[in-house]
């Protein structure tokens, strides 16, 4: 135990050991300032849009992102991960000059494509579980990898209306489940369209179960005890300390960004 306490004090691992863990193979990171992004409405909601006399952009969410991975032909252990962002976009709509607004949420889309590497494996993988569990290998035989995309929340740059060009339309593919969540179906036929320009910061990833020889310290133990606290309200309230910055936001001076160098 003494040899145990002087290996950890001297930043020394107690024991190698074999975990099962997600090693990222390939990633890459994207800036898109998507313009012109047609907003699509559902039925209920285009009264509104078709006298729209002009449109402010107030917010723009990401609802979900489908991902479809497939190998790329004559190139071993490539793979194409397409992407299919969808939005929940907020638009305050104004009826004519100086009225007041009303907002209206509508759906838009947009698609890309990332090519990354993500090796290649001929085992079969079993588990046990749920019999829908997405390491079940596919029909091949081959177990592939795992596409992983995160999203920061978009930036809301700009919004336009303008007036549909004839013969045009507007509807798209929406899941049943997002169009729920907008009130119904989405019109295939409209004279006024809206488009707005966001910017979006992604990063792909794919990524592999692996088995890797890590070095391990110790179990982690919790540090602290659960502190249970029968305080009334105010008392809790009075251990907040002032939220200075609030009022005063500092400079780019003092954003404390050499704080640790010092």
């Amino acid at each position: 135990m003494q040899q145990n306490n002087e290996a950890q004090q001297n930043g020394c691992f107690k024991e190698a050991v074999c975990v099962d863990a997600q090693r990222v193979y390939d990633s890459c990171s994207s800036k898109d300032c998507l313009e012109d992004l047609q907003v699509f409405f559902a039925t209920s909601k285009r009264p509104t849009i078709e006298h729209c006399a002009s449109v402010r952009l107030r917010n723009v969410d990401v609802i979900t992102t489908y991902v479809n991975m497939e190998p790329v032909p004559f190139n071993k252990g490539f793979y194409s991960v397409d992407m299919t962002f969808v939005f929940d976009v907020c638009v305050d709509v104004y009826t004519a000059p100086a009225s007041c607004p009303v907002s209206v949420n509508g759906l838009s889309l947009f698609t890309k494509k990332a090519i990354l590497y993500g090796s290649d494996g001929n085992v079969k993988l079993f588990t046990s579980g749920h019999p829908c569990d997405d390491s079940v290998p596919p029909e091949n035989g081959k177990v592939l990898p795992k596409a992983v995309v995160q999203v920061a929340d978009p930036v809301g740059l700009s919004a336009r209306v303008c007036d549909a060009r004839p013969g045009c339309s507007c509807g798209c593919q929406v899941p049943e489940e997002i169009s729920k969540q907008f009130g119904g179906d989405f019109d295939t036929e409209c004279a006024r369209n809206i488009y707005i320009t966001i910017g979006l910061f992604s990063i792909v990833q794919i990524v592999r179960n692996v088995q890797m020889l890590i070095p391990a310290y110790d179990f982690c133990f919790p540090a602290k005890e659960c502190a249970c606290s029968n305080d009334n309200p105010c008392e809790m309230f009075k251990k907040i300390d002032f939220p200075t910055d609030e009022f005063f936001p500092p400079k780019a001076s003092e954003c404390g960004c050499n704080k640790d160098s010092n």
